[in-house]
C-alpha cells in the first residue's frame, strides 16, 4: 500500500506530532514499507491455527464468585478522618 504525503501529515496531526517537509517525505517510504509487510501477513494460512492467549497452555486459578465486604472494613477506614458505619464521610461537593 502506498502512503502519500497528505496521509502522513494527517497521521502526524492525529498523533499530535509536528513533522517537517523532509520528515514527511521520509515517513512516506517508512509507512508504506510497514503496511506492505503487514499485507504479507494476509498470505499466511491460519485456518488450522487455534486462537490462543499465551504460548504455554495453562489453566488459570479461579475462585468462587461471591460478594463480601472483605471483612476488614475497620482496618480500611482506620486512618480516615471521619467515618460512619465503616464508610468514609466526605463533604458535599455537588449542589
Amino acid at each position: 500500500m502506498q502512503v502519500d504525503e497528505a496521509t502522513v501529515r494527517r497521521i502526524a496531526r492525529l498523533a499530535r506530532i509536528k513533522i517537517t517537509d523532509a520528515e514527511a517525505k521520509g515517513l512516506e517510504g517508512e509507512l508504506s514499507g510497514i503496511l506492505d509487510w503487514v499485507k504479507q501477513l494476509d498470505e499466511v494460512d491460519t485456518k488450522a491455527v487455534e486462537p490462543m492467549t499465551r504460548v504455554v497452555p495453562i489453566e488459570l486459578k479461579q475462585r468462587e464468585d461471591k460478594v463480601t465486604d472483605g471483612e476488614i472494613a475497620d482496618q480500611v477506614t482506620a486512618n480516615a478522618p471521619v467515618t460512619e458505619d465503616n464508610f468514609f464521610v466526605v463533604p458535599k461537593v455537588v449542589e
